[in-house]
């Protein structure tokens, strides 16, 4: 490890509308922050065509160029963005101490304040098909791409609350809504699952799993198969939503903050505050609930005004005691 400390007022870790939006408010409010992007620069929405639901867009926008004009604007305020991964944590305990941060193994950080927005990684089936078709009828969130697919045909796999919720919406606003579940039943809550049940253009498979997804530029149907009896069945959709839940990226946070059992981190009340002091949580890695890039901007915002506070505190503190 190198011997040189660099020492940080505002360190931003990950990016993403979370990321970018607290790295505007932080350095507007002189707070000089730097940001470290992670291994994908600009998150979740890096990997979508279409935005079509951020208010500021009449005629929408692609995800890439999204974040780029967010990244631009973070870096007009004078925000450091650099490229480079954070590969592990010391947070103080202290009110007012100094957090500890390593980026690649080899750069020494020390941080006032911390603000995490690393996101959430939305879980695949791993098919190749699947991975090859993302972005051109794959999608991991139906409340964001479902209005591209208005009258078509698609289908959902997953049989937990959220899948429930997202082809009910779907069945809004498609054609018809094919839905596989792996098991014999739903693990959705018993009002979610009559909701599905008496939704007539939603079909619900059982014992269904995707075997391939068809279509070599874009989506033109899937083939499926009953993992009970073997048996393959090809159904013609334009759209492929997987629902089988999302991972936070809070791996080396743990044993450092508060976290949910499935690894979310948890935020008091109404802020973004951590259970560490001086540490503040945004977007999708404290947020299960939404996952949309307008509530992570928001939260982004809310982190950089917490901290902003928080630092002014510790420095009325500071003249108090002198």
């Amino acid at each position: 490890m190198a011997d040189k400390v660099e020492r940080i007022k505002c360190l931003i870790i990950g990016s993403g509308p979370a990321g970018y939006t607290a790295a505007i408010y932080a350095a507007r409010a002189d707070m000089k922050p730097v940001m470290y992007t992670g291994m994908e620069p600009g998150g979740q929405l890096t990997t979508t065509t279409e935005v079509d639901n951020f208010p500021g867009y009449p005629e929408g926008i692609d995800g890439p160029t999204m974040m780029i004009q967010l990244q631009q604007q973070a870096e007009r305020f004078g925000t450091q963005v650099r490229i480079g991964m954070v590969t592990s944590v010391d947070f103080s305990e202290e009110q007012g101490g100094i957090h500890k941060v390593v980026v690649d193994n080899t750069t020494n950080i020390e941080a006032e304040t911390i603000i995490i927005a690393t996101g959430a990684t939305a879980k695949y089936l791993g098919l190749p098909s699947e991975q090859r078709l993302r972005g051109g009828g794959v999608s991991a969130c139906a409340v964001c791409d479902g209005f591209f697919y208005k009258g078509q045909d698609v289908a959902i796999v997953g049989g937990g609350d959220t899948a429930a919720e997202e082809a009910t919406y779907l069945s809004n606003i498609c054609n018809k809504v094919t839905m596989l579940v792996r098991k014999g039943e739903m693990r959705a809550s018993k009002a979610m699952q009559h909701r599905v049940e008496n939704t007539p253009n939603l079909d619900v498979r059982y014992f269904s799993e995707i075997d391939e997804v068809l279509g070599e530029q874009v989506v033109e149907g899937i083939r499926m198969v009953n993992n009970q009896t073997g048996e393959k069945e090809v159904v013609p959709v334009t759209g492929l939503f997987i629902a089988i839940g999302h991972k936070p990226n809070t791996d080396i946070f743990k044993g450092q903050l508060e976290m949910d059992e499935t690894g979310y981190i948890i935020t008091k009340g109404k802020s973004t505050k951590t259970s560490k002091p001086g540490v503040f949580a945004c977007g999708d890695v404290q947020d299960k609930e939404y996952r949309q890039a307008i509530t992570a901007a928001g939260t982004g915002c809310m982190s950089a005004l917490d901290a902003e506070r928080y630092l002014a505190t510790i420095e009325s503190n500071e003249e108090v005691e002198a």
